[in-house]
């Protein structure tokens, strides 16, 4: 029986479309090493530059560790530059995503393949196992109708659509009767989800609550639209993860004109106020250095972050994507202004988060991973990382911890 690695770039979605694939191999051996398997199908990010170099290098060193492997090249990057790779032979194949359901057959191709399919499917599988994880990821839908100028999603993952309620309530029972308490909610737009369907996340939230050992209910990136006052009403509930990751991708009211965004700053600043003032943890989207980007627009920014309860930030440095409005503004920031700003934001954030660990040192509730050398990590409610020392084996268990050491990188606790 042939062995297969899967190798996932990227997001939360990209590791519940693994999991799928994974759940479809039937002719095929799993192997968790890469140098000693027949096929390697590569999960890609494209949603950056890096993103792109980072699975075009992985792909180069494997064909060096691992000539006789055969690449088969998924995910978005196999919208994206998927035919360039084939054209250039660097992958064997190259399968789109509405294919990893069929993966067991597509996997027992003997010539090289070019299998894109189409960007409006919808996935039916049930997972019922998470490998290698102590949480589970559940895709409540696909796609995104935004049209934000910089980004290129869209055009990789398809149109927002929602999978049916039905099957996702079926999962999480499923995998809840399977040892799994905590449940993150992912998608390319989570909070689109049930607009195509008339129902609403609040709604879907709701019913996953009722299912017997769910404990606690994290949510991906949400636009600040989306959050209206049914979902405002779930904010006290005891299984919802005390974290919000609300995406703003800017404070300057003339960078999101210019992003095409549909938040603004005057909103985002009442909304942020009033989840924290729930005992919330926030985090955000934010692009650094787009196009436009003068010094004064900066400035007003970073002062605004500032003024912002924000305790996570996912920053990262504007990059160009071929076929998006933002390719083809002028203005361009320079790279070393933008690693600057980038450094700043980053470090004034994690000044934040800092002050906010100081002040949550009791009722932490963790689900542990996997341990080394009596030393476990895990997530509490609040979505920061902490690192238990203990000589019991406390992997996948849950520990509520009241005290703990906040150091300005990170907390520590011992059991």
């Amino acid at each position: 029986m042939k062995k297969v690695f899967f190798k996932t770039f990227g997001c939360r979605t990209n590791q519940f479309d693994t999991q799928v694939m994974i759940s479809k191999l039937k002719d095929f051996e799993l192997s968790n090493d890469e140098l000693s398997s027949d096929i390697v199908v590569v999960n890609s990010c494209t949603v950056t530059n890096g993103a792109d170099s980072s699975v075009r290098n992985y792909i180069s060193s494997l064909h060096r560790k691992n000539p006789n492997a055969k690449v088969i090249l998924a995910g978005c990057g196999s919208h994206s530059k998927g035919e360039a790779l084939f054209s250039d032979k660097k992958v064997f194949g190259v399968m789109g995503h509405s294919e990893k359901e069929k993966i067991n057959d597509i996997l027992k191709h003997q010539e090289p393949f070019y299998q894109i399919g189409d960007l409006k499917h919808i996935d039916s599988t049930i997972v019922e196992n998470f490998i290698g994880k102590s949480r589970a990821f559940i895709k409540i839908q696909e796609g995104c109708s935004f049209d934000c100028s910089y980004c290129i999603i869209p055009a990789v993952r398809g149109m927002a659509r929602s999978h049916d309620e039905s099957t996702i309530l079926e999962q999480v029972t499923k995998l809840a009767s399977n040892g799994f308490g905590e449940f993150i909610l992912t998608g390319t737009n989570v909070g689109s989800y049930g607009k195509d369907k008339n129902t609403t996340l609040a709604k879907l939230l709701k019913k996953l609550s009722l299912i017997r050992g769910v404990r606690r209910i994290r949510l991906g990136s949400l636009e600040p639209i989306q959050i209206d006052d049914e979902f405002m009403e779930l904010l006290s509930e005891p299984w919802m993860a005390r974290h919000l990751h609300i995406a703003l991708q800017h404070t300057s009211d003339k960078m999101l004109s210019l992003m095409q965004r549909r938040n603004n700053f005057k909103d985002d600043i009442k909304l942020f106020e009033k989840i924290a003032s729930y005992d919330y943890a926030i985090g955000t989207d934010f692009i650094v250095g787009h196009p436009g980007e003068t010094q004064k627009e900066w400035d007003e920014a970073i002062k605004r972050v500032g003024q912002l309860p924000l305790t996570h930030i996912h920053a990262f440095t504007y990059s160009k994507r071929d076929n998006t409005l933002s390719a083809t503004m002028k203005d361009i920031v320079r790279g070393d202004i933008a690693k600057a700003r980038h450094k700043e934001l980053t470090a004034l954030v994690r000044a934040k988060n800092y002050e906010f660990r100081k002040t949550h040192t009791k009722d932490l509730q963790v689900l542990l991973e996997s341990g080394k050398d009596n030393i476990f990590g895990g997530f509490d409610q609040y979505f920061n990382r902490i690192e238990v020392q203990s000589t019991q084996e406390l992997s996948n268990n849950w520990v509520l911890l009241d005290s703990v050491e906040v150091t300005p990188d990170g907390n520590k606790a011992k059991i």
